[in-house]
């Protein structure tokens, strides 16, 4: 299995140490509204070159049998937790992939289609940005939810659904092709 990179230093990673696009300062971290979005934007960037130069076939992969789970399917996943979270806040927002007669809808349509991929990628980022815009929009973190949890709980149940399924994505990454995480 030959391992992908641009590094040199450190050849079974994704750059070089000082190219690592999560270190490049993120937003100010000033309060916990920052380090909240702060984290969630290092966990999307983790995914996304998790996810980074592989075609339709490898993202659709279950490489870990008798999973069948796939970078693909995690990218829509996350699309679906993305706005699972904002439901949570109040927002009606129907599932994207589930439904009742296909209860893992994120995984079984993570199919090797360069259509499919380019939609999946597409659907997370603007359902990120959606989370965003409901995290910026909320005056006070502290509020209550419509089923009483405070608002500030949901981005820390976020960033811990996105730490969970990074680990997997590293696993998946290194079955395709041997790129381990950085």
């Amino acid at each position: 299995m030959r391992r992908w990179t641009t590094a040199t230093v450190h050849t079974d990673m994704w750059a070089e140490p000082g190219e690592d696009p999560r270190a490049d300062g993120g937003t100010a971290v000033t309060d916990e509204r920052g380090a909240l979005l702060d984290a969630l934007r290092h966990f999307r960037l983790t995914l996304e070159l998790t996810c980074e130069g592989l075609d339709a076939e490898q993202l659709a992969r279950r490489s870990v049998p008798p999973s069948a789970m796939s970078l693909l399917g995690l990218v829509r996943h996350m699309a679906e937790d993305e706005r699972h979270f904002r439901r949570l806040a109040g927002e009606a927002a129907p599932r994207i992939y589930r439904t009742p007669d296909d209860r893992e809808g994120e995984w079984t349509g993570a199919v090797a289609d360069p259509a499919v991929v380019e939609e999946a990628l597409r659907r997370w980022k603007e359902e990120a940005g959606a989370t965003d815009a409901c995290l910026a929009a909320a005056p006070d973190l502290g509020a209550r939810t419509p089923d009483g949890t405070r608002l500030r709980e949901l981005p820390t149940l976020q960033i811990t659904e996105y730490a969970r399924r990074c680990g997997h994505a590293d696993l998946l990454r290194e079955r395709v092709d041997g790129r381990v995480g950085q």
